[in-house]
């Protein structure tokens, strides 16, 4: 293992230009066409046969007897205008869901994720005789929508990669640059969005005595929603209900029939999250029947993450290895609030995962979070430490 760095740092020019050429050229989720070529391109480059599943690339590195794991790497971008002044930043658009032009942007580190992922590629084939078994290396699309892991499911990776004995992933995130972090247990919150849409009657401004306002009903809905967490959810769990939108209406002196909400929920437990969507639809629907509306409101389910939660087996494995190697750059992290795709691929398997996180910023007090039109981690040495703990993960498997 005291190689790999040395190894790694010969990388250094091939992977910071293959970032960079990613970083310019982000594509939305499900959209990632040009994306999935250049890691297509990059694996035929190496001697390797990819197979296309899903929108998603999958390379099988085979060396003979042992263990087989799966790593993954997410390479979608975000609709972001960005705004690091990098010399190669983005400045193309594309079109989102609905047909408008966006501006698009990698805003989450799925570019880095990709040149680590091809980076420790690059180091195995390259160094056969540090393992044996089979390395799965697999490149997902559309994390961003929570559905780039359940295409590549559903267009039979279980049926056409061999099963691996766990699966990997990691993020980039705003820690110190050179730094590893993992979490035993819940790591990344369980998500899911829904549009909620309630019908009421319309009538002209001055008439509000022949309406059934729905902005009323809408505005009662949001006040009442606050009370799920506060008043519903035991102060040891933890939930968020957050309603990010209303759309009703589109005059000042028109009731219009109808109103939409658009709301985001966020648990470490699935048995909360069941709670949370039940109080929501229980709470819509008797606001509803409060304000003599005599049509059902519509709940429109989207946007669903898994929880993700490292088993403590595979924690306490894969974390002694980093331990070994990093030193004090490892540490146990803290769970945070964002969510994964990734999780659907391990399930799919029925086989057990690890996810962690490293840094990329060299001061994470004024680092702004993933999402951000800032978000620029440093290519070095985040792509070299991303690249190693991808290759000393799985050398705890496949290590001679």
């Amino acid at each position: 293992m005291s190689n790999i760095a040395k190894i790694v740092a010969n990388l250094k020019d091939w992977q910071e230009g293959l970032y960079k050429e990613l970083h310019a050229h982000p594509e939305l989720s499900m959209q990632e066409e040009w994306t999935r070529e250049r890691i297509t391109q990059e694996l035929t480059d190496l001697g390797v046969e990819p197979k296309r599943i899903g929108g998603g690339v999958v390379a099988v590195l085979e060396n003979g007897e042992g263990s087989t794991i799966l790593s993954r790497a997410d390479f979608d971008a975000l609709p972001l205008k960005e705004e690091t002044g990098l010399d190669f930043a983005s400045t193309g658009t594309q079109k989102d869901a609905d047909g408008n032009d966006t501006p698009v942007m990698h805003g989450c580190g799925h570019d880095m994720h990709t040149a680590c992922l091809l980076g420790a590629v690059k180091v195995l084939l390259a160094q056969k005789d540090l393992w044996q078994g089979t390395f799965i290396a697999l490149f997902q699309p559309g994390e961003e929508t929570a559905q780039g892991a359940k295409s590549m499911v559903a267009d039979g990776l279980v049926e056409q990669v061999p099963k691996p004995e766990v699966c990997l992933a990691q993020h980039v995130v705003s820690i110190q640059e050179g730094t590893v972090n993992a979490v035993c247990g819940p790591t990344f919150s369980g998500a899911t969005s829904l549009k909620i849409t309630v019908y009421g009657k319309g009538s002209h401004g001055s008439m509000p005595h022949l309406s059934i306002d729905p902005i009323v009903m809408a505005a009662a809905i949001v006040l009442r929603l606050q009370t799920i967490v506060s008043r519903e959810i035991s102060p040891s769990d933890f939930a968020v209900v957050t309603v990010g939108s209303i759309v009703a209406g589109a005059s000042a002196n028109t009731i219009p029939d109808s109103a939409t909400l658009q709301l985001n929920v966020r648990t470490y437990k699935e048995s909360v999250q069941k709670k949370v969507t039940e109080s929501i639809e229980r709470i819509v629907k008797a606001e509803c029947a409060a304000s003599g509306s005599d049509r059902e409101p519509e709940f429109e389910y989207f946007n669903r993450y898994p929880l993700t939660a490292n088993p403590e087996e595979q924690f306490d494995r894969i974390t002694g290895a980093f331990k070994d190697y990093f030193g004090d750059r490892y540490a146990d992290g803290e769970k945070v609030t964002a969510s994964e795709d990734f999780t659907y691929i391990p399930k799919a398997f029925d086989v057990p995962y690890f996810y962690w996180t490293f840094g990329g910023f060299p001061d994470p007090e004024s680092a702004p979070g993933n999402h951000s039109p800032q978000f620029a981690p440093t290519m070095s040495p985040s792509l070299q430490v991303g690249t190693e703990a991808q290759v000393v993960a799985a050398l705890e498997y496949l290590g001679k």
